[in-house]
């Protein structure tokens, strides 16, 4: 998405991203350079939508899997913030990434050429109905291929047309992953969980097989192969902005994870990448900044 974020004086300053973008982008800031990162998506044939393209390919992230839909553009969003914490206002109903699971064989083909595929409650609460299932379709596929899946629900309510539908999409997400990272604020506001060993139970009944449950300040805890482990969070050294402090922390463990490290050790990481974002403006933060 296009994001404009305050820039003082009454100014806005216009960037680029959103949940699944913001993974993939510390994903790739984090990855050694042989390592492909590809974002699938849609978006319009308007010289924003080029724009982002350019963007995207500035910043080592394959776009061959982008579809181009005729007439459409990208949905917008502005970041409000107040003391740290921001508020978002959105303008997406037309968005072209709405369409992003439309062509199923598109889809299909990217998937299997895919090791790792992430997705997160925020796609599946902009598709429709018919698109939604595709998605799983090549989701579950790609699952009993033996492919690792990685789903964070990040729950947001004001995508979706009802309680009911949207918690029931979750839970189909999380049985299409075999990974999922949830924030248990969600989880505890959204599905009543009264604590974290609720949410690890749940998400381990819907068939996840590893599940990190990010609690901010407090820490991480993770449950893989039946064992429970807890990662404490890495203090910022200040807080300037929220925006992506979950995304980046999937991308940076992700990057992790997938070299070989143990869920522990990624979750370190992960944490050390979020506690250096929060203090800076905006979603995307300079590669140089990070830890290494």
């Amino acid at each position: 998405m296009v994001e404009l974020s305050q820039a003082g004086e009454g100014l806005l300053r216009k960037g680029f991203a959103g949940d699944t973008f913001n993974t993939a982008w510390y994903a790739r800031a984090c990855l050694p350079a042989e390592w492909n990162v590809d974002y699938l998506t849609a978006v319009g044939d308007d010289p924003m939508s080029s724009e982002m393209l350019t963007f995207m390919k500035a910043a080592g992230i394959g776009t061959d899997a982008i579809r181009r839909i005729e007439g459409k553009t990208p949905g917008l969003y502005l970041i409000t913030l107040k003391n740290g914490e921001r508020t978002f206002s959105y303008w997406r109903d037309t968005a072209a990434a709405r369409k992003l699971a439309d062509d199923g064989d598109h889809l299909r083909r990217w998937i299997e050429m895919s090791d790792v595929i992430y997705f997160s409650g925020i796609t599946l609460g902009i598709l429709a109905p018919e698109a939604i299932d595709t998605l799983f379709a090549e989701l579950r596929r790609a699952k009993a291929a033996g492919k690792r899946i990685a789903f964070d629900p990040n729950i947001r309510p004001r995508l979706w047309a009802g309680k009911d539908v949207m918690l029931k999409t979750i839970e189909d997400g999380a049985r299409a992953a075999t990974m999922v990272l949830p924030s248990f604020d969600d989880e505890a506001t959204h599905f009543g969980d009264t604590s974290i060993e609720a949410t690890i139970a749940r998400y381990h009944a819907l068939g996840v097989e590893g599940v990190v449950v990010k609690n901010g300040e407090h820490g991480v805890t993770l449950s893989f192969g039946g064992t429970t482990s807890f990662v404490p969070a890495v203090k910022a050294h200040q807080l300037v902005d929220t925006t992506s402090a979950g995304d980046s922390f999937n991308g940076g463990f992700l990057s992790r994870l997938v070299r070989g490290a143990s869920p522990q050790d990624a979750a370190a990481y992960g944490a050390a990448v979020a506690s250096v974002v929060v203090g800076h403006h905006g979603a995307l933060i300079s590669p140089a900044l990070l830890p290494g």
